[in-house]
């Protein structure tokens, strides 16, 4: 009961404060664009991430941050997370020095406020019917955007994955990262245990992130890329999860 009362108390936090941010959002795109925009979005993400950690107790720790590229601000980056929950799509751009440009169904920007907001910044939403032209989309957009610093993050599996399960990984992050010659980073996410897929319940406990080394795109084939891609995630997901992998012996990794 307590568990429900306080998840509801999130939810509602999130609704009253994406008002106030969107409008600002909306109204200083009358004026401007970029980057100045996507702080302003990020600065509400930190306000709903510490808004699940003091109504619901959900934190979480970062494991190997120091795999991320630094030394140039330019350098192209993909990054393929685990996607178990929304919890990751709000702190990732928390969690990054870059900006990040999500590629997401269109249908996103139809949500009041929320939808709005993400339809003023360098996104890249896509009309999944069609895929041949959303690929184009993604292709184009992706390394315009790469080239201005921005790291274009893909989830994968493509849409969440129950706690304990493997979706099917498709290639379009590889297949960018092979066009556009960027590394791929892979990261591997627990938020499920804490916020459970098609749930609005969250639970007390500890999000792990664990970001993997870049893995170059040089030279490969976006399906064999992906292949190793998934083999990390997954590895990575039953060591930090074991107990969400019982039928598993959890694989030893290096992060």
């Amino acid at each position: 009961m307590l568990a429900r009362l306080r998840s509801a108390l999130f939810i509602a936090w999130m609704a009253v404060t994406v008002v106030p941010y969107a409008l600002t959002v909306l109204l200083a795109s009358l004026v401007t664009r970029g980057d100045r925009l996507y702080w302003i979005c990020v600065a509400w993400l930190r306000v709903v991430v510490w808004g699940a950690r003091v109504i619901c107790g959900v934190s979480h720790r970062v494991h190997g941050m120091e795999h991320l590229p630094s030394a140039d601000p330019l350098a192209p980056v993909i990054l393929a997370p685990k996607h178990q929950s929304a919890w990751e799509t709000f702190a990732f751009p928390t969690l990054m020095s870059h900006p990040l440009a999500y590629v997401f169904k269109r249908e996103l920007l139809y949500i009041p406020f929320f939808g709005w907001a993400i339809g003023s910044l360098d996104m890249i939403h896509i009309d999944r019917s069609r895929r041949n032209e959303a690929w184009a989309k993604v292709a184009a957009q992706g390394q315009a955007l790469l080239a201005r610093g921005h790291w274009v993050i893909m989830f994968p599996e493509g849409t969440r994955a129950e706690r304990g399960a493997q979706g099917v990984y498709k290639a379009g992050a590889t297949r960018l990262a092979t066009t556009a010659g960027a590394p791929v980073v892979p990261i591997a996410v627990t938020s499920a245990r804490c916020w459970p897929r098609k749930s609005f319940l969250l639970r007390p406990g500890v999000i792990d992130i664990s970001i993997g080394r870049p893995i170059s795109s040089q030279g490969r084939q976006p399906e064999e890329l992906m292949r190793e891609v998934e083999a990390w995630i997954e590895a990575e997901m039953r060591r930090l999860d074991p107990e969400a992998y019982p039928a598993a012996a959890a694989t030893p990794q290096t992060a």
